[in-house]
């Protein structure tokens, strides 16, 4: 007899989360298991392939201690890739977005990542020749959690030239593989294997998984990912293109979603929270320097793997409290300018991501943008996706049905009057330093 519970497993950069959900959305249980960054060099930024994408999954469901249950997804960031064994362990670094692997040359990027994918399972290929498989995330997290190593037709065709509708046997080999040696592609909804009596899919985006139960469904509804990496979506009502942005179909269909992935997310701002320490005062609307987040370069708009961080307007006068408040102030400049860039009439910000958490962060944000920021009841919202994804592959629902998982919390930051001026005076400064690094 069905349990109606599902499983959403999320691959994030510093830890796996799982959620086990009922029919009507609500948390059986939980687990978050953390892991390393390897950043050892400036070009460099990997994981531990082995502890977070094999262990990390198995430990999280574990944790989840749910033994009956229907389905199982496993969302994860993009792009990744590693070279496995014959028993899909790991023999080379996991590789993330941003490592110097996956440079196709330059600040050379396009939208969907295709060039950047490709030059990491070449690196990886050469790294490790005759391996078992060259594997992104979620086709090893399957693979150790007891499933096919799969993943699905949105990343299958990021990796173009390499797959054109089936995996290219000729440009395969230009980069040391066979088609043999991929993960199999499996269409978003189809079953594509068993984790004991449950089904799997093939996986998705995080951020995509996100999109689809945060209730952004209406034209001017924006999303802000509040994790490691900051993502927006604006809700568009039609087909929009934007240079430098990503567009994307709405999950529900007919909208359309356009905006991208930024490195200044938590990655920046809990740097930025540890190198000056924790505030003694708060800080004042008026006094607070300008903060150029690029730290490890930047994805969306610009796609600049070179530029660097900086701060700016910096007083003797200033202290911890206005220079951390100046990193959350560059996070939410950075969301301001993608919406901007949109050309959305933007209505309201939805909140997501362990970001979440943190008021000071959110309320920076509303007041930099000058909208209301309403926060999502559950903050792991790529595993609560996955967890609805392996909902529609085990036929318990159709995915329109997810409005029902959409749930706000009773939070709501609306941006503070005595904030909005200064703030505003200091993105026009921002949009001008940004512009250079």
């Amino acid at each position: 007899m069905a349990s109606g519970i599902t499983v959403g497993i999320d691959i994030g950069t510093t830890s796996v989360k799982a959620l086990a959900v009922d029919g009507e959305g609500t948390i059986v249980s939980r687990a978050r298991i953390p892991h390393d960054i390897h950043a050892p060099s400036v070009d460099v930024f990997e994981h531990d392939a082995t502890q977070a994408w094999v262990e990390g999954p198995r430990r999280a469901l574990d944790e989840l201690a749910v033994t009956d249950f229907d389905g199982l997804t496993v969302a994860t960031m993009v792009p990744s890739c590693t070279a496995v064994d014959a028993d899909g362990i790991p023999l080379t670094p996991g590789l993330l977005y941003g490592d110097y692997r996956g440079r196709a040359g330059r600040n050379e990027a396009d939208l969907l990542n295709s060039k950047e994918f490709r030059s990491m399972f070449e690196w990886t290929a050469r790294q490790a020749p005759g391996a078992h498989g060259y594997w992104t995330a979620p086709a090893v997290a399957y693979a150790a959690l007891g499933g096919a190593p799969v993943i699905d037709i949105g990343t299958a065709f990021a990796l173009a030239p390499l797959w054109d509708g089936e995996w290219n046997a000729e440009n395969l080999a230009a980069i040391g593989a066979r088609p043999e040696q991929m993960p199999t592609i499996v269409a978003d909804f189809d079953v594509a294997g068993r984790i004991g009596s449950a089904v799997h899919g093939c996986g998705l985006a995080d951020a995509w998984a996100e999109a689809t139960v945060a209730g952004i469904n209406a034209p001017g509804d924006v999303m802000v990912i509040c994790g490691t990496t900051l993502i927006v979506w604006c809700v568009m009502p039609g087909p929009a293109l934007v240079p430098g942005m990503w567009t994307i179909p709405h999950p529900l269909g007919e909208l359309t979603i356009l905006g991208g992935a930024s490195n200044a997310g938590a990655m920046f701002v809990n740097w930025a929270r540890r190198a000056f320490g924790a505030p003694t005062s708060d800080a004042r609307p008026t006094e607070v320097p300008l903060f150029v987040p690029y730290l490890k370069g930047e994805r969306t708009p610009v796609h600049d793997i070179d530029l660097r961080a900086s701060i700016h307007g910096l007083d003797i006068g200033h202290d911890a409290a206005a220079i951390t408040r100046s990193a959350y102030e560059a996070s939410a400049f950075v969301a301001r300018r993608l919406i901007e860039l949109s050309g959305v009439e933007r209505t309201r910000i939805v909140a997501s991501g362990g970001g979440t958490h943190d008021e000071q962060w959110m309320r920076a944000l509303a007041d930099c943008t000058g909208l209301p920021v309403d926060v999502v009841a559950v903050p792991e919202g790529a595993a609560l996706g996955a967890a609805w994804r392996a909902r529609v592959v085990a036929g318990l629902d159709e995915n329109n049905d997810v409005v029902r998982w959409a749930k706000p919390s009773d939070r709501r930051y609306d941006p503070h009057p005595a904030w909005v001026g200064p703030c505003e005076d200091r993105y026009q400064r921002w949009l001008a330093l940004a512009a250079t690094g």
